[in-house]
């Protein structure tokens, strides 16, 4: 399943379209927090698909849940992420 989240701001002008995929069989928490006046935090199971809009500057931080506590396994440029 594919899941589009929401848009950023649009005082923002410089957007890309990026897609991160889940290939673990963990689900894992996407989060990008260093973007000003803007959070972004979904869910993705294993096998999905998120696509969503970011800053080229943006990181796309990967968590997974370990005992009662999300540890950030990944961060990833989006520009890394950005697809056409």
């Amino acid at each position: 399943m594919t899941q589009t989240l929401d848009s950023l701001p649009l005082e923002y002008s410089q957007r890309i379209f990026c897609m991160y995929s889940n290939q673990t069989n963990q689900i894992i928490i996407a989060r990008i927090s260093n973007v000003p006046g803007w959070y972004f935090e979904r869910v993705v199971f294993p096998g999905e698909q998120l696509l969503f809009e970011a800053l080229p500057e943006a990181y796309l931080e990967i968590h997974v849940g370990k005992q009662n506590e999300a540890i950030l396994a990944e961060k990833l440029p989006c520009s890394k992420l950005q697809i056409s």
